[in-house]
């Protein structure tokens, strides 16, 4: 009661009339994302909601869009309950209203990666039979080449056809949607080849109260009028966010794609304070225009490893505004560094928010500070359907003295050589670390002797250059001398996935000074 009763008071909605509100939304509607609206004052109804690549929606409007789409699905689809309704779309506001109308419905929502292949996609429809698609027209071709036979709609605003022709239709009088509860948010995770991991999650305004009042006090949400998520929506990172700044009445600003130069000018033009970006991303704008960026108060890194040059740039450049999150789909939000902590250290991934509990194990024993192993994390707002409390994150990292985490990299990149665990990660750090070098990738190759040898793949900052010899002779004064690659190739670039994310199995197929597009 008390952390609701907190929460409340830092949305302002402590007032009678103002939980009265909530308390009829709830009768009347059920509690599901519909609920955010009630969130809102009345007298800011014509604020700004969302804008994309299209237009600008007010919190009036966007409410009306999805409460006219929630009775169309219903009506022409018969969507509630136990139905499967699967968005393969990019950022815009059809996808946003779409959401919002499958959860007033009662109906799981499915958020497919837009980037997947025509055998992640075709695996996906037979395991999961979606009762409905809601679909962007450039994946019109993944589509008709998959088994998908139900029904589907497009998204497109140029389509008559499309549900953005449905929003300004008027509400059924003769009928009344019947209250309903929120149904599943569901991500899916997994390889290109694997079997995709279904990651289930329930909105819960008790459940989320612990992650969603670490964003509100540590980020200091509540200050900033408008933000700009630069990250999927269909990724948990990017979803998560989103419901929380219209949780707080802010505006949104999203995009059907990133590219830097846009982002740049959007911010400027906005004078956007909160903005969500993957590490990629981040380098790009800094890269592009700095001084477009003065305007941002809040800059929330996730979704990859924070390059320290980066944090270093950030912090000189536009001041302390940067913030380190750390979560899994599975797990949800866990760790945040504020900009003091990257200050402590620019490695580290901050410190665990209230109310999860995480651990550090090595072979299914918890280790002691200081003490490398696999973080483990147990609380209410994990997935659903885990098959243990405790989930393991995949990823190796240690807590140090004062509690701060730190991130070694994942399990399964884990390289034994003669015997020694080493972690990339670490050693990445250290490259990075160097005057002349912009990024690094680290890989074990098979080794007769040692079992497995390292290789750095090394990428310099324009106009410098460096010798193999002279790189070697540096990293001997910074790692132990198992922890020196014994290979050193210099390349143009590093290959990233759409998520900002090193992909080490493209890294191994780099030669000398080869081109790459990031």
């Amino acid at each position: 009661m008390l952390k609701l009763l907190k929460v409340l008071s830092l949305l302002h909605l402590l007032a009678p009339s103002k939980l009265a509100r909530i308390g009829f939304a709830i009768h009347q509607n059920g509690i599901n994302l519909m609920l955010l609206f009630a969130l809102t004052d009345k007298t800011h109804k014509e604020k700004t909601a969302l804008v994309d690549s299209r237009e600008s929606i007010s919190y009036q409007e966007l409410q009306k869009r999805s409460e006219n789409l929630a009775y169309v699905l219903e009506g022409k689809y018969g969507l509630g309950k136990n139905r499967r309704v699967a968005f393969l779309c990019k950022n815009h506001a059809s996808l946003v209203q779409g959401i919002f109308a499958v959860s007033r419905l009662g109906a799981d929502v499915y958020l497919l990666n837009n980037s997947m292949s025509q055998l992640q996609f075709d695996r996906r429809v037979e395991e999961y039979n979606y009762d409905l698609l809601i679909y962007d027209h450039e994946f019109s071709g993944l589509i008709n080449n998959s088994p998908y036979q139900n029904p589907k709609i497009a998204s497109d605003y140029e389509n008559n056809e499309a549900i953005r022709s449905w929003f300004d239709s008027p509400l059924c009088k003769n009928r009344k949607l019947k209250a309903s509860s929120s149904g599943k948010i569901v991500l899916l995770t997994g390889g290109t080849t694997g079997k995709p991991k279904p990651v289930v999650h329930r909105p819960s305004l008790v459940n989320f109260l612990d992650p969603f009042a670490a964003l509100l006090d540590r980020l200091r949400l509540s200050q900033y009028s408008t933000a700009y998520i630069a990250t999927p929506i269909y990724h948990g990172y990017g979803i998560a966010v989103l419901l929380a700044f219209f949780a707080l009445g802010k505006k949104v600003i999203i995009q059907d794609s990133f590219e830097a130069k846009q982002a740049c000018a959007l911010v400027r033009h906005h004078q956007v304070e909160a903005i969500t970006v993957v590490p990629l991303m981040l380098h790009k704008m800094m890269t592009h225009d700095q001084v477009a960026l003065g305007s941002l108060r809040c800059i929330a890194s996730g979704g990859a490893k924070l390059n320290p040059a980066l944090v270093k740039e950030v912090n000189d450049r536009l001041g302390n505004v940067l913030y380190n999150l750390y979560g899994t789909s599975e797990a949800g939000l866990n760790i945040i560094a504020v900009p003091e902590d990257l200050n402590y250290h620019a490695n580290t991934i901050g410190k665990a928010i209230k109310g999860g509990r995480l651990r550090v194990t090595l072979e299914g024993k918890e280790v002691g500070q200081g003490n490398i192993g696999q973080l483990c994390i147990r609380n209410k707002w994990s997935m659903m359907n885990s098959p243990t409390r405790w989930i393991q994150t995949g990823d190796t990292g240690y807590q140090d003295a004062n509690g701060y985490f730190f991130l070694c990299g994942r399990t399964d990149d884990l390289i034994i050589s003669a015997g020694n665990n080493i972690y990339p990660l670490e050693i990445e750090a250290i490259l990075t670390g160097h005057p002349s070098v912009k990024d690094a990738a680290v890989i074990g190759v098979e080794d007769h002797y040692s079992g497995q040898r390292l290789k750095a793949y090394v990428q310099l900052h324009s106009g410098k250059t460096l010798a193999n010899e002279e790189l070697l002779g540096w990293l001997e004064t910074q790692l132990a001398k198992f922890q020196i690659p014994r290979e050193i190739v210099f390349v143009d670039g590093l290959p990233y996935t759409e998520l900002g994310k090193l992909d080490r199995k493209q890294v191994e197929t780099l030669t000398n000074h080869q081109e790459m597009t990031i």
